[in-house]
């Protein structure tokens, strides 16, 4: 069959006559034509799958490429200052160290309670009460509330309060009230809430307690 045979078979094809449920019946062209279609259609779809798997392949390597660039910035940067990270450690635990040797150890908060008290009476304040309150314990120190309750002149508080906070341990003032001990009279009463942050021992601390049961 010539290539003008097969021209004219084509053209006499009549698609709309075409019986799907038995394509052996068809003509030779019919199926011959047919047979490609099926052929490049099944390559083109191939085709396209196979672009939009590696497109998206693509995009996922674009986007794990923009991460890993990020992370290699990041600890180009850790390295690059690595010296000068390692000499503001150094300074921190220095400046740590340092508070905590400010923090009065069991030993020393007798001391601190005669400090306060002496402060109240240097301001000319008569002394209700001086007495610890329930310890509160982190990993480091252990806060020690003090209760103070003290009668005087307003102008002498603030002679006191300056005296406690120039003390050479670490205290700190709160939850105060002030109010007037009687009617017509000029004293009054202040109740206030000094902190001081007793410094807790190694082998008190919770870390150490946990590394050593191990």
């Amino acid at each position: 069959m010539d290539f003008q045979e097969l021209t004219d078979k084509l053209n006499d094809f009549d698609i709309n006559n075409i019986d799907w449920n038995n394509m052996g019946s068809w003509p030779l062209a019919g199926r011959v034509f047919f047979a490609v279609l099926v052929f490049f259609s099944v390559l083109i779809g191939l085709y396209f799958l196979d672009i939009q798997s590696s497109s998206e392949h693509y995009e996922r390597v674009v986007e794990q490429e923009e991460v890993i660039k990020k992370q290699f910035e990041t600890k180009a940067f850790r390295v690059a200052n690595l010296d000068a990270y390692k000499k503001q450690l150094a300074e921190i635990e220095e400046s740590f160290g340092s508070l905590l040797r400010q923090l009065p150890r069991d030993t020393e908060v007798p001391g601190l309670l005669e400090d306060i008290t002496a402060s109240a009476l240097g301001a000319n304040l008569d002394i209700r009460s001086i007495k610890l309150d329930k310890e509160k314990e982190t990993e480091f120190y252990t806060e020690l509330p003090i209760n103070i309750d003290v009668v005087g002149e307003y102008h002498d508080f603030g002679a006191f309060v300056s005296a406690v906070a120039g003390l050479g341990r670490i205290v700190t003032l709160h939850d105060f009230s002030v109010k007037p001990v009687a009617a017509k009279s000029n004293q009054l009463n202040l109740q206030i809430v000094a902190k001081t942050y007793r410094y807790n021992d190694e082998a008190k601390r919770p870390g150490k307690n946990k590394k050593a049961k191990r």
